[in-house]
């Protein structure tokens, strides 16, 4: 695939979309997810939402105090289990127990993430924002693969995000071993890796009638800002002095219930059949950036985030990642 194959479908929902309204008339129950990151953010509303249509939903935990009381109340069949996306043997524990517990897995929502955290290294020195957001999820796919070819229609559904447009791969330097740390290029790096992923991936689930797609969910509040000081964010224009959504973007951010719709349409809609491995954001298949757009930054997709030959050359790095650990 490619920018060219990155053309809308006319959903029928918009950017304001809830997850609620993108699943209403689809029929789920009977199905089994997994949505890494289901206890927080927008994550949190992607279970509610998956529960409440009869999915069994598979919530992998860091930490059970706080998904415990995240969890309470919702309607629906909701289980945890341990894994630490930064740490690949927790990541073998869980899927080697979801192996020998689950029979199909009909959607994996790769949503956990975090963002523009202080430098830290993980495993055998990964820059931490890479080695969680991809080679985590990467690590965790790859064992559950099993699971995912022998179930017919498996969707992957890997959380990107609109800042893949402030750094492609950086082949020669990943983990900013030569260079000094830069905390948003590693995140967009990171964003980029997610969407390179699924475009490999989808290739991979072909034979067995499976789909892997991108996301970048919008712009929302959420945990995931737990690194950036507030003078950052007001600097940066997305919160003025009294911690609410600036006026420039208000009209941008969606809530936690939106900002999970666009991964519940990419995990269920019909309209993306035969469409594979695309990068999608606001409930439909997202065009490919216009440079001469004032919201640029905002919305569409960059070439370097849709390119079979950039998606092949990490997954081959990432499973060469995966055998030196």
């Amino acid at each position: 695939m490619s920018q060219s194959d990155q053309t809308p479908t006319h959903s029928g929902f918009h950017a304001k979309s809830t997850g609620a309204e993108v699943i209403a008339d689809i029929d789920l129950a009977g199905k089994t997810a997994i949505v890494t990151g289901g206890y927080s953010g927008i994550g949190l509303e992607t279970t509610k939402a998956l529960a409440s249509k009869g999915v069994t939903v598979i919530v992998p935990v860091r930490s059970p105090e706080k998904a415990s009381a995240n969890l309470a109340g919702i309607q629906g069949d909701v289980r945890t289990a341990s894994l630490d996306l930064g740490d690949l043997a927790s990541v073998g524990r869980f899927a080697d127990s979801m192996l020998g517990e689950i029979t199909q897995l009909d959607m994996l929502i790769n949503n956990a993430g975090i963002m523009a955290s202080p430098e830290t290294r993980i495993g055998p020195g990964w820059e931490m924002q890479f080695g969680v957001n991809h080679i985590g999820h990467f690590a965790l796919t790859q064992k559950l693969m099993p699971l995912l070819q022998k179930t017919q229609g498996a969707r992957v559904i890997a959380l990107s995000s609109t800042a893949h447009k402030m750094s492609g791969i950086r082949w020669d330097d990943i983990h900013f071993e030569k260079e000094a740390y830069d905390k948003w290029q590693a995140y967009g790096q990171s964003k980029t890796a997610n969407a390179l992923f699924a475009n490999a991936l989808a290739r991979r689930l072909k034979e067995s009638g499976g789909h892997a797609f991108s996301v970048h969910p919008g712009g929302i509040l959420t945990p995931l800002q737990r690194h950036l000081p507030k003078e950052e964010m007001v600097a940066m224009g997305w919160i003025d002095e009294n911690g609410e959504p600036a006026p420039a973007v208000k009209d941008l951010f969606k809530t936690p219930e939106q900002g999970c719709s666009t991964t519940l349409w990419a995990a269920t809609s019909p309209k993306l059949e035969g469409k594979p491995g695309v990068y999608c954001e606001d409930c439909d298949v997202s065009s490919p950036t216009d440079p001469e757009s004032p919201t640029a930054r905002f919305f569409g997709v960059n070439a370097h985030a849709c390119d079979d030959e950039a998606a092949e050359k990490l997954w081959v790095m990432s499973e060469g990642w995966l055998a030196t650990k």
